[in-house]
Order: C-alpha cells, then structure tokens, then sequence
C-alpha cells in the first residue's frame, strides 16, 4: 500500500479565533476594573454656558465637603494659598470647579485669592441647563 500524502494548503483558523476572543474577554473585564481617579464634583447649572473646552493650565476644585483640591491632588486651605501665591498672574489660567452643595465661603476663599494675585484668566466651570 502506498501512501499519498495531501498538499497542505489549507489553514484552520478557528482555533486562532478562540484563542483571541478568550483574549478579548479577558481584556474587557479586567479593563472594567482600573480605577479611575476622579474628583465626585457636580457642577452646577447656567443658562450662558457654552459647550467650548476651555484650555487650562491650572486646575481647582472643591468638593461637596469643602476640600480643596489642585490639579486633582487634595490641599489644605494653608498649602492651597501658598502654591496660589506663588502662580504668575500673566502666564497661569485657572480653571476653578465647585460642587452645586460647596459652601459659598470656600469659593470666595479662592476667589479672593486670585483677586489678591490679579488674575485675569479665571474660567468657572458649569454645565449647561437645558
């Protein structure tokens, strides 16, 4: 008996695909998982809002409870004020986010400041209401 042997010529890629869509799986759960790190902030609402991105270079916040936060890394009032005061008024933009629930005093706060600094590229951020 003689043995033919078959061209091979053909390639099964079903196996392939198992293998990725197990990948893919894998990716998109774990990728559900990372933690994002976010400041919880519902702004609040204004009529006059535009929806333009605002180019920023300096970012504040302050929460619901009154903690304040620069470029999304918490401060005291104290070390808030210092790194404020020594912003140049001419190069630095700010771009200052509240909670709708932030007591006022805490806005003023760092209102006034930028006031002290002589800001003039202060940009308060709000959503616009329907």
């Amino acid at each position: 008996m003689r043995h033919t042997r078959e061209r091979f010529d053909k390639i099964n890629v079903v196996p392939f695909i198992d293998i990725v869509l197990v990948l893919l799986v894998i990716v998109l759960t774990t990728a559900t998982f990372i933690n994002q790190k976010h400041i919880d902030i519902e702004i609040p609402h204004a009529s006059g809002a535009t929806d333009t991105k605002v180019k920023k270079s300096i970012h504040l916040s302050i929460d619901a409870s009154g903690k304040y936060f620069y470029d999304k890394k918490e401060m005291t009032k104290e070390r808030l004020k210092a790194k404020l005061m020594k912003l140049d008024n001419q190069k630095d933009t700010i771009s200052l986010a509240t909670h709708s629930k932030t007591p006022f005093e805490d806005f003023l706060f760092v209102i006034d400041i930028l006031k002290t600094k002589k800001f003039e590229n202060i940009s308060v951020l709000t959503q616009k209401s329907d």
